[in-house]
């Protein structure tokens, strides 16, 4: 039986620029971001965090835990973790990315997951109470909430900075590149 008290990590390597591989997906001991989902029904959407945090190098957690099913183990989850930064993905009421940063100093990105109540989902995010921010994205922004705490780490991370710049740098040249087809098609 699977303990549900420690988070369940699933290690994936990717080559360094030494051809050594490293760990991305990591324990909550060594990640620089934790993702945290209500339930795995929220998988589809910490996918696209994780396609980023993948392309940029950078060591992540994942944990499913519910802020109303599991509140224990999300105040466990967030105290043992090493991360700087922490992506919440929930949706209906959402209430997962302020019972995170109830329990942490550290940034908390929350990531409304789309659904029969969108708004509830959006409005539990950036409606937190005096004293417990927390950063919101848009709907389903998976991507978007890992590429804001890829920038949050970069302030401190000249070698993220470049990786970050690159990516910018990619999605310039998609958009260039999309012109030309659009004009030629």
């Amino acid at each position: 039986m699977i303990n549900p008290y420690i988070p369940l990590v699933i290690t994936e390597c990717m080559p360094d620029d030494k051809g050594k591989k490293r760990a991305l997906m990591t324990g909550p001991d060594r990640a620089r971001v934790h993702i945290l989902m209500g339930s795995s029904s929220d998988m589809p959407v910490a996918s696209k965090s994780m396609d980023i945090l993948k392309r940029l190098e950078i060591p992540y957690a994942v944990t499913v835990a519910s802020a109303h099913r599991t509140p224990d183990l999300v105040q466990r989850t967030v105290e043992g973790s090493a991360a700087a930064v922490f992506i919440a993905i929930a949706g209906l009421s959402a209430a997962l990315p302020g019972v995170v940063a109830s329990h942490t100093m550290r940034p908390v990105i929350g990531v409304p997951v789309s659904g029969k109540l969108n708004m509830d989902s959006i409005l539990s995010i950036v409606q937190m109470p005096p004293g417990v921010p927390v950063g919101g994205v848009g709907l389903d922004r998976g991507d978007n909430a890992a590429l804001l705490a890829a920038r949050m780490i970069a302030i401190s991370d000249p070698a993220l900075l470049s990786r970050l710049k690159e990516h910018w740098e990619d999605m310039r040249n998609k958009v260039i590149s999309s012109q030309g087809e659009v004009l030629s098609g």
